[in-house]
């Protein structure tokens, strides 16, 4: 199937080079503002595609999209830029929303003119209210990345913390994909045994939790973009879509208990967000997600879409 890139900065660039590697797209159309930038990465990655699964590269216009099955949107001022890197700021990535909410109101109606029917990936931060930006200029199939990548952060240092394989650990986060983001600690499991029975001091949480919580602004201080990550999961989540997986991940979606998009359990398909599943949490993981969920939905009241 077709898949579209909007964005071809550093984690457009590695969404495509991901999408590329799992071999699943028969067609990437790469879209940037800048048309050169955007050949200029088709050109330097289509020699070593030959190696992966055989894939289509071209850079192309918003109507290039069209047939596109999935849109993943990554352009945007990214954190570094926007000064949404000081660990004490409580609106984090919310910083990036209004300048970035503006360059979507740009984009994103070429985007619906030319693949109505295609699944938008919001991967720009902020991504959830950004998601309710999409929704708000009338794309109706529209996710965003969430909390899955702070999930995939949350598991690998448990696993760490225990010397485990990641890869056997049940934990996720869910809420907002920022700083009011909430470890569900309760329903977390190591091949099913609970992880209260494993991890049993709250000087352990909070270390794993700022890991986690920050992981971000590390990766920052040390390459000054988070992308390579980011870029893996944006292409598992067009994968899911893809291949109509039913895949069930913690993933950011328009959820009408909240009023907002946020992440909770959701089952992912070909139309994106096939449902949602209602979170396993304590009373006191619950009352954290509605403050997370009060939160986004004053960023976006913010924006008066």
């Amino acid at each position: 199937m077709k898949i579209g890139i909007v964005g071809a900065g550093s984690v457009g660039t590695s969404t495509l080079l991901s999408i590329v590697q799992r071999g699943f797209a028969s067609e990437i159309v790469l879209v940037n503002r800048d048309r050169k930038r955007a050949r200029g990465v088709v050109t330097d990655l289509q020699y070593a595609a030959v190696l992966a699964p055989h894939t289509v590269l071209r850079e192309g216009d918003h109507e290039d999209l069209a047939g596109a099955a999935v849109v993943l949107i990554t352009a945007g001022v990214n954190e570094k830029t926007g000064g949404a890197t000081d660990r004490n700021d409580p609106a984090g990535r919310l910083r990036l929303l209004e300048t970035n909410a503006g360059i979507y109101r740009e984009l994103v109606p070429p985007v619906r003119r030319a693949a109505p029917d295609s699944v938008v990936v919001v991967v720009t931060d902020p991504p959830d209210p950004l998601a309710d930006v999409v929704r708000a200029l009338g794309h109706e199939r529209v996710i965003s990345t969430g909390t899955y990548l702070d999930s995939l952060r949350f598991r690998f240092h448990i696993a760490r913390k225990l010397q485990m394989n990641a890869a056997q650990v049940e934990a996720q986060v869910l809420g907002e994909h920022g700083t009011s983001e909430v470890f569900v600690w309760s329903s977390a499991r190591v091949a099913g045994v609970p992880l209260r029975n494993l991890l049993t001091t709250d000087e352990a949480r909070k270390e794993i939790e700022s890991e986690v919580r920050y992981a971000n602004i590390t990766i920052i201080e040390g390459t000054g973009a988070s992308t390579l990550g980011i870029g893996v999961v944006s292409a598992r989540i067009a994968e899911m879509v893809v291949r109509d997986e039913h895949a069930v991940v913690p993933i950011g979606s328009w959820n009408r208990d909240y009023g907002v998009t946020l992440s909770v359990p959701s089952v992912v398909g070909r139309a994106g967000v096939l449902r949602l599943l209602p979170p396993d949490v304590s009373e006191t993981e619950r009352k954290a997600l509605q403050a997370s969920a009060d939160k986004l939905r004053a960023a976006v009241a913010r924006l008066k879409l």
